[in-house]
């Protein structure tokens, strides 16, 4: 495929600044998105927000656990799959703090999206060498939706290590297909490039424990280090990316080792492989409403008919993206258009743009043909977290259109249609910005909800220590929650809607709530839950004690 696009000429990373040189007006400008980005985040940690639930509270529990040194589990309580990395990344800080907390949990998540921005702009400027541009996707990743801060937030599990270790895969590859360190390279630098082989193995590995939906990404920067650097993995390069690959996977293995078991069909479980949803569902949650959803555009929870226009341009920015990455990729010499320090040849930027192209593509197209996509399309487009590792690629080519039009051989001449050309360019990329800017001004707006909700969770964890409860019974959304609210002080066994045993993902609390004397129910008011306990109070008078509180309802057997 052959788009009429003009590329930029060099191909090579950002020229650096003279040694002294003052910080240019795009510099100061790229510093402020990024403490910008940073910062609403961590406003928003500031406030609860966004609002936490047991998932994410099973992982503080794991975290609490290491930091006492109590158990150390290779996957999220209750499942065999999803690594427990941000349970070990949390631990330290809980060990520091003298406790668990909602804000220690997340300060390391918060830690990972800053790590993902300076990547995200540092791989842009590898892969275009225009500080603009790379201005540009550091506003838009600086920016946050409801889903989008979810993701990158909320330790779940998974989803805020992704971009990160895609990011610098991706950065890695570049590097590597760059360089070429010859007989006659001096020992510092052979011994800091078998490093980065090293970490490009390691992160892979890592990958395939934490979450095996960022693979499309190991396979994609995989294949560029095969098709330029073939011969370099046939030595000692191969060999210790392998090593550290294996070392990264090591909890994986290990436990597939000792069980027997594998964790591709739990993941394969887990993403609807073994329920059915039609075809129609399955393409309208994973074409047009996930990509909105997934990368930003669309409120808290929804997606309004006019944000779903980000569905009908992703397959163009798809194909455009990669028929110019092909082309340059198959025209262009080989060699850096710029000598010096940092240089990237065409060639390497090239392919490396098509990679991250075809992982977003495998990306979307996995999560298309899950059940997942048609069962529960807003809250399974998470899924789709990885797809902004590829913004820079999809969006480069508006962006040279926009700033320098058509190529003549496109047109014949420097004319209309070149102008109509750029206009449509700077409108897409302006409403681009403007959509996830509309977007994170309503995740903004559900701030004050999401920090009364958990003044009332508050509320509700000192009511049962002015109780003196210790042993209760709950809902799945309430259970984990509140025992890592109390430091474990409250343990919780988890029950249906109809008072049945639940599943509880630790079994050790299920098995302390049972031996315990006259535990405690607690149910949010309004829920079914309240509903049968109120029944029951009604049946059987006396034999519950209410206590409630706004939000909640408490009962007490006597």
């Amino acid at each position: 495929m052959t788009v009429g696009v003009r590329e930029q000429p060099r191909g090579a990373g950002a020229p650096r600044p003279r040694p002294g040189a003052r910080a240019s007006l795009v510099g100061w400008l790229t510093g402020l998105a990024v403490l910008a980005g940073v910062g609403y985040r961590l406003w928003l940690l500031r406030q609860a927000a966004p609002p936490t639930n047991s998932d994410e509270a099973t992982m503080g529990l794991a975290a609490l656990h290491i930091a006492r040194g109590e158990g150390f589990p290779i996957w999220f309580y209750g499942q065999q799959y999803m690594g427990t990395l941000e349970a070990y990344l949390a631990a330290p800080v809980f060990a520091v703090a003298g406790g668990p907390s909602l804000l220690g949990l997340r300060l390391p998540t918060l830690a990972l999206y800053a790590l993902f921005l300076l990547l995200a702009w540092r791989l842009t400027l590898r892969l275009t060498g225009d500080r603009w541009f790379g201005l540009l996707m550091v506003v838009l990743l600086a920016l946050g939706s409801d889903r989008i801060v979810k993701n990158q937030l909320i330790a779940g599990g998974g989803y805020p290590e992704m971009n990160v270790a895609a990011a610098a895969l991706a950065l890695l590859a570049v590097d590597l297909a760059t360089d070429r360190p010859g007989p006659s390279a001096d020992t510092g630098r052979q011994c800091w490039r078998l490093a980065r082989w090293a970490t490009w193995g390691f992160l892979a590995g890592l990958m395939l424990w934490v979450d095996p939906l960022v693979l499309p990404y190991v396979a994609a920067t995989g294949a560029v280090l095969v098709a330029f650097r073939r011969r370099e993995l046939w030595g000692a390069a191969g060999a210790l990316l392998g090593v550290a690959a294996v070392l990264g996977a090591a909890p994986l293995l290990l436990h597939s080792l000792l069980t027997g078991r594998n964790p591709l069909h739990a993941v394969l479980v887990a993403s609807g492989a073994n329920a059915s949803a039609g075809w129609a569902d399955r393409l309208h949650g994973g074409l047009v409403l996930g990509p909105p959803l997934g990368m930003g555009f669309c409120a808290p929870g929804q997606c309004a008919t006019w944000q779903l226009w980000w569905a009908l341009v992703l397959p163009l920015l798809l194909a455009v993206a990669a028929g110019t990455a092909w082309r340059v990729l198959r025209t262009a010499d080989s060699g850096p258009a710029e000598v010096g320090p940092g240089a990237v040849s065409p060639r390497v930027a090239a392919a490396v743009r098509l990679a991250l192209v075809l992982a977003a593509l495998a990306t979307l197209g996995a999560y298309t043909v899950s059940s997942a996509a048609g069962l529960t399309p807003v809250e399974s487009s998470r899924y789709l977290s990885c797809l902004l590792v590829s913004l820079p690629a999809l969006l480069w080519p508006v962006w040279t259109v926009a700033r320098r039009g058509l190529r003549p051989a496109a047109t014949g001449r420097h004319g209309v249609r070149s102008t109509v050309a750029r206009s449509v360019a700077v409108l897409l990329l302006a409403t681009t910005v403007g959509t996830a800017t509309h977007a994170t001004w309503r995740a903004a707006q559900t701030v004050g909800a999401t920090r009364a909700a958990e003044a009332r969770h508050a509320e509700l964890v000192s009511t049962l220590r002015q109780l003196g409860v210790r042993h209760v019974r709950a809902g799945y959304w309430t259970c984990n929650r509140l025992t890592f609210a109390t430091a474990e002080r409250v343990v919780c066994a988890v029950v249906d809607d109809n008072l049945r045993p639940g599943f509880d993902r630790y079994p050790g609390y299920r098995r302390e709530v049972d031996s315990a004397t006259a535990p405690a129910w607690v149910a949010p008011a309004g829920s079914p839950l309240a509903g049968v306990l109120d029944e029951r109070q009604r049946v059987a008078p006396g034999s519950l004690d209410l206590v409630t509180i706004e939000g909640w309802r408490i009962y007490l057997p006597r």
